[in-house]
């Protein structure tokens, strides 16, 4: 609704960046908070959907119920995700055909971090990390004895019906969280006819609870469940996947000197999925459990440090697999232990430095194409420092410089055989070394009553750079590989020094204001160049995106109609393929129906282009859906 601020951060104050608190636009580096109006208006079953309007990120595009974000074009082992910042606990690092058990509508805000302040969730975040937010565990006491919101929304392109429903109560030192959802897809319209397999279904709930000892002392648990059922496109089997898991989280003032706030936060999660034929035969079953636990500690004004966090972290995940693929992947366990400083140190009114340093050993076990059961240890270790140059009030600059190491992750080290999903025959090498990135990030904000505008500017230069190497052969399920004639690419995990590079921008300008609302222009763009060394391409990479629109806010109904041009991607990998550009045109209708009543008209796609995902394995069959309308209707108590 109408407001001067629109589309600032007034109120946000960043939780994943740092465990230090502070305001969104206090950071060396810039960070994406996705509210949950931005995420019940973009539809679709996972993360990388609802973050498809931030610059910089995008999603492998697999499936309707398997599209893991990307960020800077680097995937997989490289993009942390997390919920309240406990891992996601799944096996979609495993394979792009594996969905995230995180569902948008349990979602409230989502939180998109790059660059150096990535440190805080270890090597496997050295791309960046996701982090969706929500209170299944309570972390206040709510303000009311009840609150909560209810959604229903239909949309045309996959006819597809969802609810949710998300519910707080306080009762006495007691908050007590609930919250649940069902959505229903089924196969979506393309320019080019039905995409077929494409369907998806999902549910979940979850209902937690904390005592809250005083306002600032509080321990609580939470059991949280994920069901979904979705089809391979690019095949005919059908995913059914599921996970159970439990959250702790526990916070307590210390006060002893300069010992602040203790924060506790714990999940364990058992999570399997199995890979069915059309008739309900079970191909393979995957299963993973992993429990992980962070303790950090806050600590105030000590020295010249305004504020510290101390903090370490411990993870166990315990990975296997039984069937027809479970040859590709023999069982792996990987035991991580890291510890790490945060530290906020002011250098004048203006100038703020952000420093950081993480100490990991991760230690892997699993069995390599060899056959020999092979243990690995690394010990990454990672460093950053960021500053805040503050002009005026309405001007910042930013610059962080980072050192990230990466402990190749288990697919890179063991893979030893067909994967169905993606189409390859992969092979691992248990002889990788850390991989290590060297990067510089320079920001600027601009933030004032009519105009406001974010740019990045970012550099990485890697170090045994891991990715998998296509040699241009097929292989059959037995691993005979030739020339062309057989179904599966074959695919080697080397090691090369790499280049990744990119700018990211996003910025509104306020036209006019009529008093009773307020019409601007918005506008945002992001590109991504990375090449190995000697020049040859990245495999996988999202090309440009620019575009822009025009917004009107008013306390009677608000509209926005944007277009945005996705480029040619025409510097592909080896052995890959070129993909098309399009131009993808969306807009909003939003209005108040009666108090606490909203109703939502989104457009998506609505000029029908055939848009393909260069980023996805499987974009030479498998496009995304063509035009929708998807009608929401919101109520707040």
């Amino acid at each position: 609704m109408y407001t001067a601020e629109r589309g600032s951060s007034v109120e946000t104050v960043v939780v994943t960046a740092s465990p230090i608190s502070k305001h969104i636009d206090d950071t060396a580096a810039i960070i994406a908070n996705v509210d949950r109006d931005a995420i019940l208006s973009s539809g679709g079953g996972t993360l990388a959907d609802a973050l498809a309007n931030v610059p910089g990120v995008s999603g492998s595009g697999f499936a309707a119920g398997a599209s893991r974000p990307i960020i800077r074009g680097m995937d997989s082992a490289r993009v942390k995700l997390v919920e309240n910042g406990l891992s996601s606990s799944d096996v979609s690092d495993v394979g792009p055909d594996h969905g995230v058990p995180i569902d948008p509508l349990s979602t409230q805000n989502i939180e998109v971090v790059r660059g150096a302040a990535t440190l805080r969730y270890g090597s496997q975040a050295i791309g960046g990390v996701i982090n969706a937010l929500n209170n299944r565990v309570p972390v206040t006491l709510p303000d009311k004895t009840l609150s909560g919101e209810a959604e229903a929304a239909y949309a045309s392109a996959a006819n597809t019906g969802e609810v949710s429903l998300l519910t707080d109560i306080a009762a006495g030192n007691f908050a007590i969280h609930a919250d649940g959802f069902y959505r229903n897809s089924g196969n979506y319209g393309t320019p080019l006819g039905t995409q077929a397999n494409s369907f998806f279904v999902g549910n979940g709930f979850a209902l937690g609870s904390s005592y809250f000892f005083d306002a600032k002392d509080h321990t609580g648990l939470a059991l949280v469940q994920y069901d979904a059922k979705y089809g391979i496109p690019s095949d005919t089997t059908y995913i059914l996947m599921r996970q159970t898991k439990l959250i702790s989280r526990s916070a307590f003032e210390i006060g002893a000197g300069p010992l602040q706030t203790l924060t506790v936060d714990g999940s364990y999660a058992n999570y399997s999925h199995e890979e069915k034929n059309p008739d309900g035969s079970v191909n393979t079953t995957f299963k993973n459990k992993e429990g992980n636990v962070r303790i950090e500690q806050l600590i105030g004004a000590l020295g010249p440090f305004s504020s510290m966090a101390v903090g370490f972290e411990a993870s166990n995940r315990d990975y296997s697999a039984i069937g027809a693929d479970s040859t590709y992947l023999y069982p792996a366990i990987t035991n991580t232990f890291a510890g790490y400083v945060f530290a906020d140190t002011p250098l004048g009114k203006r100038l703020n430095l952000e420093t950081s340093v993480r100490l990991e050993n991760v230690h892997i076990s699993g069995t390599p194409a060899s056959g020999l059961r092979t243990g690995r240890d690394f010990t990454p270790i990672s460093g950053a420092a960021g500053l805040l140059y503050t002009a005026t009030d309405w001007l910042k600059f930013g610059l962080t410089a980072s050192t990230a190491g990466r402990a190749p992750a288990q697919t890179e080290l063991f893979a030893r055989g067909a994967h169905d999903g993606p189409g390859t025959y992969e092979t691992g090498d248990p002889r990788l070394k850390t991989e290590r990135a060297n990067s510089v990030e320079a920001t600027a904000r601009v933030k004032t009553g009519m105009f406001s505008f974010d740019l990045s500017l970012w550099s990485s230069w890697f170090d045994n750079y891991i990715y998998g190497d296509q040699t241009g052969r097929t292989c059959d399920e037995a691993g005979i590989c030739s020339v062309g004639g057989n179904d599966l690419r074959e695919l080697f995990y080397r090691q090369s020094a790499a280049h990744f590079r990119g700018l990211e921008g996003k910025g509104r300008y306020q036209l006019w204001d009529a008093g009773t609302g307020v019409l601007s222009v918005e506008f945002q763009g992001d590109i991504v160049r990375a090449t190995l060394a000697g020049g040859a391409n990245v495999p996988r990479i999202p090309p440009w995106r620019a575009g822009g629109g025009l917004a009107w806010d008013s306390d009677a109904f608000d509209a926005e109609f944007q277009v945005m041009q996705v480029g040619k991607q025409t510097q592909y990998g080896a052995f890959d393929t070129a993909t098309p550009g399009y131009t993808d045109v969306s807009a909003r209708l939003s209005w108040p129906v009666m108090d606490g009543w909203e109703i939502d008209l989104i457009g998506r796609n609505l000029a029908d282009q055939v848009e393909r995902n260069a980023a996805s394995f499987n974009k030479d069959t498998v496009i995304a859906p063509g035009r929708e309308v998807r009608v929401v209707l919101r109520a707040k108590i």
